[in-house]
């Protein structure tokens, strides 16, 4: 017998993805390289669970949010580098606690 790949399992690797994302995000307070790549995983995460239930209901409707999805995350990827390079230009650093407030 050929082990098959359920549901199940997509949810389990979505929600682990997701809590290893969320984690990232209150763990790691300091580099915003890496929270922006937290908030990316995130996105995958769902992405993953739009997938798995497109694919057991039988409905392309899911697939195309994920389409959808992934080109905002692709959007918010590239306007936040440049948010970032804007920032260490000007700043010399990219410490969350350092930049946080916002000076004229």
């Amino acid at each position: 017998m050929g082990l098959t790949i359920g549901l199940g399992h997509y949810l389990a690797l979505g929600a682990a993805l997701f809590c290893i994302s969320v984690a990232g995000i209150f763990l790691n307070r300091k580099n915003v390289i890496v929270l922006l790549m937290c908030i990316e995983l995130m996105l995958l995460a769902v992405n993953i669970n739009f997938v798995a239930f497109s694919r057991e209901l039988g409905d392309a409707a899911g697939q195309v949010f994920v389409f959808f999805i992934l080109t905002v995350a692709a959007a918010e990827a590239a306007i936040g580098l440049a948010i970032l390079v804007t920032l260490f230009r000007n700043r010399r650093t990219i410490d969350v606690a350092e930049i946080d407030t916002l000076k004229g």
